[in-house]
């Protein structure tokens, strides 16, 4: 089968484009793909460089990604629920950047929902809905959201608006009407962010999203009334690999999985009521994967790339 693989870390250069590759065959509880999509996420090429071992440590020769959406093949021993050719999309098991995968947590994909369109739900989806959780924003209060335009940053504006929740969101100038008409307040990124927010939110800020890392936990603590005031629990990042030194916590997903296809089954259905709006960048095939995580590295891609066996 087709797949991407890399033996150490690095640039774009190590990943390898192979037409040989063993197609996996699913053990118990775990269902093979046939893959229609792939969703390509910050994570993927942070985890290629080596920078995310403390929290996903790597096992070479390793396969990139983990979200998929595709057509179940073959069903493992003990599987219940699905069937061959079900179409599905969640999280790869075996590495996502490949023609076949293995899964265990997957949910069925929606008639008329299109695979570029589930496929940029699982990671954004799971990461919006669980931080908003965890930061226990509610009705009333105000959100700053540092990283607002990005895939994540997306979603979880949605979600919170939809909650009754006023979002400040950072992004780059080019972003600020995409963010208006999400139903945010955009600020930019940089010099005097702070004081950019408060302007926004004169009412003050009730909790924190990073979404984008780049140091802004100093400003997020600020925020929130400075360091031994700030209740750092309503400070969440996906971002920061140095939030244990400012004492916070880095997010991480949720193992619940039945709350995280809850989660994702409704806002798929959303997606298909017009109700959540997703981006799309731009679809490439599974050979251009290294051209994909360099567009993806830039952090400037305005939606989600997919790539595609």
């Amino acid at each position: 089968m087709e797949a991407i693989v890399f033996e150490e870390f690095g640039g774009p250069e190590v990943l390898r484009h192979e037409t040989g590759a063993e197609v996996p065959r699913p053990g118990p509880g775990e269902v093979r793909l046939r893959v229609a999509a792939i969703g390509v996420n910050p994570m993927d090429w942070k985890v290629r460089r080596g920078l995310l071992e403390e929290f996903f440590p790597t096992t070479f020769p390793a396969v990139p990604g983990i979200e998929v959406a595709g057509t179940v093949d073959a069903v493992g021993e003990g599987v219940t629920g699905l069937a061959v050719g079900d179409e599905v999309f969640g999280w790869s098991k075996t590495g996502a950047y490949a023609q076949y995968v293995l899964a265990g947590n997957v949910l069925p994909k929606p008639d008329g929902l299109s695979w570029e369109a589930a496929v940029g739900l699982p990671v954004a989806g799971e990461t919006a809905a669980r931080v908003l959780e965890q930061l226990g924003v509610r009705a009333g209060e105000t959100l700053f959201l540092h990283g607002a335009a990005g895939i994540v940053g997306t979603i979880a504006v949605q979600l919170a608006v939809a909650a009754g929740v006023t979002v400040v969101g950072s992004a780059s100038p080019s972003n600020h009407a995409y963010l208006r008409e999400l139903g945010a307040v955009p600020v930019a990124y940089g010099d005097g962010l702070a004081d950019q927010v408060r302007a926004a939110a004169p009412q003050g800020v009730d909790a924190v999203f990073d979404a984008a890392g780049h140091g802004v936990l100093p400003v997020a603590i600020a925020l929130l009334g400075g360091e031994g005031t700030a209740p750092k629990e309503r400070i969440a990042t996906i971002a920061a690999t140095d939030a244990a030194e400012h004492g916070i916590a880095y997010s991480v997903p949720e193992r619940d999985f039945d709350r995280v296809r809850a989660w994702l089954a409704a806002q798929a259905s959303a997606v298909l009521a017009g109700t959540l709006r997703l981006r799309h960048a731009e679809t490439l095939p599974l050979k251009e994967a290294a051209r994909a995580q360099e567009l993806s590295e830039t952090g400037h891609v305005r939606g989600k790339i997919v790539l595609v066996p």
